[in-house]
């Protein structure tokens, strides 16, 4: 199994172009699956989420073809089989969004449910009761949502809570519905308006995406389109931390700040200085960080994918921080990782408090998550020693290169056995 292996105490200094972002990928790869025609991407990250769900969609009859290092075409002409199996699923959570474009194109499907995720509760109850609203009969039997409607009807969707994928799969299910769908308590995240304008370009009729009441009136069918995805958030706002953390001066390109006020806020409260460009940011940092307390909530507030990375940054910034997790149960996961090499953390419930330390020391530590990867890295940059980082393969669910990338910048990474 791969690991990472981290010298640290080199200064990330240079410019890096930014991916495409996962959590925008994986619904819009879903959306292929609501037209016959075929669906032309760009800035599809290569990943092994993307991977995943390539796969998945394969396997319901989806041509796939690829174009280049990021562009795809997906062709539904093909579609034939509704299903989505326990073994492609319980890989990847962001599979049971294929359950409400299937249902709207194909009037049935059979997707099983995700299972556990290491960071805390996703349930699929807003999705199954979006569904119904709108006339589908929903059973879950033998693990397998399954969900039948010969056409599903507009509806007024009220859900319990704010999720972003629940969002997603019930816009692309009310875009082929007969009548107008209303979401209401929506998700606002940019990746559930990038979805939308990918939709819209199909020819669906949505208006209000990002806002918390979105507005679908179905059509009886989608097109063809061509959509580029647009700029990784989360990735762009992890090398900002990384830049920080180890008092770099870099250029993130082909990326934008328009989704990243609060990481970028946060940033500047920390003492960096923050270039905001058209297509780009520029981060300059100084030589110790404040530290900066937060709490996590839905966009636009500070996101729950960065609190990793804060964290680390606070292990050595000058000063205490309260760090606090509102979102998930289980993300603070990390914390026993990051006190490894040294960091003074204390938990209080759902609070994380950080104290900053003059200097980390390098060790063996374990990734968890995804974004906790993410965290030990930053960690593992400003480290006296070498850091090992084992199960790395988190990391590539959401990060693409990530080693290039930050060897690019002058920091001593690479990929060992």
């Amino acid at each position: 199994m791969d690991k990472l292996l981290i010298r640290g105490g080199s200064v990330l200094k240079g410019e890096v172009a930014m991916s495409g972002a996962k959590n925008a990928a994986l619904p819009i790869l879903c959306a292929s699956l609501l037209s016959a025609d075929p669906l032309e991407l760009v800035n599809v990250p290569q990943l092994n989420d993307i991977s995943t769900m390539l796969r998945l969609l394969g396997d319901m009859g989806i041509g796939v073809r690829r174009a280049g290092e990021d562009g795809l075409t997906l062709d539904g002409s093909g579609l034939n089989n509704p299903v989505a199996s326990y073994e492609m699923v319980k890989t990847m959570r962001a599979s049971i969004l294929v359950l409400g474009p299937l249902v709207a194109r194909c009037g049935e499907a059979r997707v099983s449910l995700p299972g556990g995720c290491a960071i805390g509760a996703r349930p699929v109850d807003q999705h199954i009761k979006g569904l119904q609203a709108m006339g589908a009969e929903v059973t879950v039997e033998q693990g397998y949502v399954h969900a039948r409607a010969t056409r599903l009807k507009g509806a007024r969707i009220c859900t319990d809570m704010v999720t972003v994928t629940g969002t997603e799969n019930l816009m692309m299910a009310a875009c082929l519905a007969d009548g107008e769908t209303i979401i209401e308590n929506a998700a606002r995240e940019p990746e559930v308006v990038d979805l939308a304008n990918c939709l819209i370009a199909m020819g669906a009729r949505i208006s209000g995406a990002g806002t918390d009441i979105i507005r679908i009136q179905g059509v009886d069918r989608l097109h063809g389109a061509r959509h580029a995805i647009m700029p990784d958030r989360i990735e762009t706002g992890t090398y900002l931390c990384a830049a920080a953390v180890t008092g770099g001066d870099v250029r993130l390109t082909k990326t934008s700040a328009a989704y990243l006020d609060s990481v970028v806020d946060k940033l500047m409260d920390a003492g960096c200085d923050v270039v905001v460009e058209r297509d780009a940011i520029r981060l300059t940092a100084p030589a110790r960080l404040k530290s900066v307390s937060l709490r996590t909530a839905p966009y636009p507030a500070f996101p729950t994918d960065m609190q990793a990375q804060f964290m680390a940054m606070n292990c050595v910034a000058d000063g205490v921080a309260t760090i606090r997790e509102t979102i998930f149960e289980n993300r603070f996961m990390h914390v026993n990782e990051l006190m490894r090499l040294g960091a003074s953390i204390q938990i209080e419930g759902n609070n994380a408090i950080v104290r900053g330390v003059g200097q980390l020391q390098g060790a063996t530590v374990m990734a968890t998550d995804l974004r906790a990867s993410a965290s030990l890295i930053i960690a593992g940059l400003v480290a006296q020693g070498e850091t090992l980082i084992d199960r790395i393969y988190h990391l590539d669910r959401g990060y693409e290169r990530i080693e290039q990338k930050l060897a690019a910048l002058g920091a001593s990474v690479e990929r060992v056995r």
